[in-house]
């Protein structure tokens, strides 16, 4: 008789318990099914259903187009693929900012229609009103500070955050406030790996960093850009662990030929 083997599924507060014993995060984007299927089953510790989707599934230049509808689209087909990571979905941009009870309404429905886990949200003081709203009706929230990618156009620019002593007094700052608020994690983008560090020491809460060096609790990297199937992109921080782009280009180009020379298919591959 063959036992079904239970998996344990990993929970916010599973997470806190690995920053306590210094169990470093393991964090990666999802938007489908079939990549979803295969980051659960390697093992992930978080999957985050990113408005990276409207850069790498929808093509535009920011993470600003992407609608609250589609985030659900892309949340729902990754939570059927998934046994144990904790799924966490972005509030996409115009769909908390400046408007609690808006923010409430969007985490509400993102909840209800994809079976999500938490929501992440971007921004510090600003957004502590609905952060709060939004763990008042019980569901988790990630915060994110540093370069926060949907004030973009605030920013003029990607470069790193920080860097100026006022800046990074105010991050640490909205550190503790936003887990004062209650959040369970904390992104950080793109921050001196000192400041990365320093947010890290000062929180209970696990720090999961983004080109925000090794001193935080834990690192996430866009699926797609760690597997080397993007190839425009290339910051500091991110390691290629496969050339994704080169082997796809390669197989894709030897179909072709297959085709073309009626080699595909062959007599074993017909019925």
């Amino acid at each position: 008789m063959s036992v079904h083997k239970e998996v344990k599924k990993v929970t916010t507060h599973q997470l806190q318990e690995m920053k306590r014993r210094g169990e470093k995060i393991a964090m990666l984007t999802a938007y489908d099914y079939t990549m979803a299927k295969i980051i659960d089953h390697a093992g992930i510790d978080v999957i985050l259903v990113g408005d990276s989707a409207s850069n790498v599934m929808a093509g535009h230049e920011t993470t600003l187009p992407i609608t609250l509808d589609q985030m659900i689209y892309h949340a729902s087909s990754v939570i059927r693929a998934i046994d144990r990571a904790l799924v966490v979905v972005d509030l996409p941009f115009g769909s908390y900012q400046g408007n609690s009870k808006e923010a409430l309404t969007s985490a509400i429905k993102i909840m209800k229609e994809s079976g999500a886990h938490a929501v992440k949200m971007e921004g510090g003081r600003e957004i502590k009103d609905s952060v709060e709203r939004i763990l008042s009706a019980g569901i988790p929230v990630m915060g994110h500070l540093g370069l926060t990618p949907q004030s973009i156009y605030k920013f003029g620019t990607y470069t790193v955050r920080a860097k100026e002593e006022e800046e990074a007094n105010r991050l640490l700052e909205d550190a503790k406030l936003l887990e004062e608020s209650g959040c369970f994690a904390i992104v950080v983008e793109k921050i001196p790996a000192k400041l990365g560090e320093q947010v890290a020491q000062h929180t209970q809460v696990p720090i999961i960093g983004i080109g925000a060096g090794s001193g935080v609790d834990g690192q996430v990297l866009v699926t797609h850009d760690m597997l080397g199937m993007t190839h425009e992109f290339s910051p500091r921080f991110l390691r290629r662990y496969l050339n994704l782009y080169d082997s796809m280009n390669g197989a894709f180009q030897q179909y072709i030929k297959d085709v073309k020379s009626k080699d595909f298919p062959n007599s074993t591959e017909q019925y």
